[in-house]
């Protein structure tokens, strides 16, 4: 069984930004972030493979968000940056059963708390 705990989430301006962490408790295979607003369903923001080598990024935060881990720490980042109003959401870190990087709910085994994170304009 792995922990996972997100911290970073809170409060910002349009335009401007923030850094999810997320610390699991052991070694973690491909790593995910998905988000999900009241009403809707959970959906995947962005994924990166065991090594850290392959990484994806939903359209709708492509060149704004970016994924990365590190592995001694066992931990996995989202720096969010240009932030809208539409990120609003509730953010969750999950891990995988798998080495290689997915973007499949149904893949992720480990699900951390969440971490608001709220844009205003």
């Amino acid at each position: 069984q792995v922990q996972l705990v997100e911290s970073g989430g809170g409060l910002v301006q349009a335009g401007g930004s923030l850094r999810l962490s997320c610390a699991a408790s052991g070694r973690t295979y491909a790593m995910g972030w998905f988000r999900q607003v009241p009403g809707k369903e959970r959906s995947v923001v962005a994924a990166i493979s065991w090594t850290g080598g392959s990484t994806y990024c939903a359209d709708s935060v492509k060149g704004r968000f970016t994924i990365s881990r590190d592995n001694a720490k066992n931990t996995v980042y989202l720096q969010m940056n240009n932030l809208k109003p539409e990120d609003t959401a509730a953010y969750y870190c999950a891990a995988s059963k798998y080495y290689s990087i997915t973007y499949y709910k149904s893949d992720y085994i480990y699900w951390g708390q969440g971490t608001q994170v709220t844009v205003s304009s």
